[in-house]
């Protein structure tokens, strides 16, 4: 079993950045794609963005797309995203996930393993 656990949450004002983090306990995931979901109040959890195994090939969701970067660092096995000029609509848990099969996705079907989840709080 794979427990993702994330890092990085916090509260911050409208236009700072944040750096979320997210690290596998008892395993290493090079093999995996890697990504991140969120679920604002009163919304189902969705897509952010993913990140093949091979750190080459991203996804983002159109509204984070230009903002936010997702990267991985294998040695470390760890995946990042790197929030800039947050908007109070970004105000959500953010879930780290995992893939199997390696390559990016967007769905929560495809998200085989999960992480509990970091708040993330813009205040405008």
């Amino acid at each position: 079993q794979v427990q993702l656990v994330e890092s990085g949450g916090g509260l911050v004002q409208a236009g700072d950045s944040l750096r979320l983090s997210c690290t596998p306990s008892g395993r290493t995931l090079v093999n995996y794609g890697l990504g991140w979901f969120r679920r604002s109040p009163g919304k189902e959890r969705e897509f952010v963005a993913t990140i093949d195994r091979s750190g080459s090939n991203t996804y983002y969701a159109d509204s984070v797309k230009g903002r936010f970067t997702i990267s991985r660092d294998s040695a470390k096995n760890t995946v990042y995203l790197q929030m800039n000029s947050l908007k109070p609509e970004d105000t959500a848990v953010y879930y780290c996930a995992a893939n199997r099969y390696g390559g990016t996705w967007s769905t929560l079907g495809n998200s085989h393993f999960w992480g509990q989840g970091t708040q993330v709080t813009v205040s405008s």
